[in-house]
């Protein structure tokens, strides 16, 4: 796909971890409209949350993008007796056709032959791709650990999801992988394997651009978009999650006083 007049060959958008924040999804699509790509991609945790699941679901049904599930679309189609409270409140609100939409979602897509799309890392929706985290908390991955998770996935270019955390590592084989960060929510706490805080330390929505260079070369820039947070915030609060507020506010974990 080459472009009359440009300098590459292909330009991606890449979104991820929307978690039913439809304000942050529109500031973020219409940034990449007026950047210009060839196609906008979706990374899973699509609209788990206290938010607008519903609408945002219909947003993205509308406009088609290519899109991979993520562990809360496979978690909330599970069994409701083991279902987080994210993942309940949206699925409460969804309607039977978005329901369908979320089951049939591959969990990892090719969109080219040089591109892989993943929610966490290419064998698990769970695993943090480009994060690690140790007994004493999370912290960037170092590249061995990036090459180990990477395995034998044959693509230059390796889009995820998963740890909010906007980041690129290019591995010593010039595989690039690209996590655009969370376009919904900023910052959150966690247990699983021990106890941890991921946090960007701003409210901003998150994307990446990815792009290759007629000589066949992938680079990435991430993107920070303002929009409404505050609304946000004022959202989750109305509908149930405390716990989100200063998360949406300040791209902090924090307690609402």
């Amino acid at each position: 796909m080459v472009r009359k007049g440009g300098n590459h060959t292909m330009k991606i958008a890449a979104i991820s971890d929307i978690h039913g924040n439809l304000d942050a999804l529109d500031a973020v699509l219409a940034d990449i409209a007026r950047r210009g790509v060839d196609v906008t991609v979706n990374l899973g945790d699509i609209v788990s949350g206290h938010l607008q699941p519903r609408a945002t679901a219909a947003r993205l049904m509308g406009l088609g993008l290519p899109t991979i599930r993520g562990n809360h679309e496979r978690q909330l189609l599970g069994d409701p007796a083991r279902m987080g409270v994210s993942d309940a409140y949206a699925r409460a609100q969804l309607l039977p056709e978005q329901l369908d939409w979320i089951a049939a979602l591959p969990a990892t897509l090719r969109l080219r032959h040089d591109v892989l799309l993943v929610h966490g890392t290419p064998a698990s929706d769970l695993v943090y791709f480009l994060d690690s985290v140790t007994p004493q908390g999370s912290r960037a991955a170092t590249p061995m650990e990036v090459a180990e998770r990477a395995g034998d996935a044959d693509a230059a270019l390796i889009l995820c999801g998963h740890t909010h955390m906007p980041r690129q590592v290019r591995l010593a084989d010039g595989r690039l992988i690209v996590n655009p960060g969370s376009v919904g929510l900023q910052a959150y706490d966690d247990d699983h394997a021990y106890p941890h805080v991921m946090q960007n330390g701003t409210p901003h929505a998150r994307y990446a651009i990815a792009e290759q260079a007629m000589d066949g070369a992938w680079t990435a820039q991430l993107h920070a978009v303002e929009y409404d947070w505050e609304q946000a915030a004022r959202l989750a609060l109305a509908n149930g999650r405390p716990d989100w507020v200063v998360p949406l506010r300040t791209g902090r974990v924090g307690v609402l006083t």
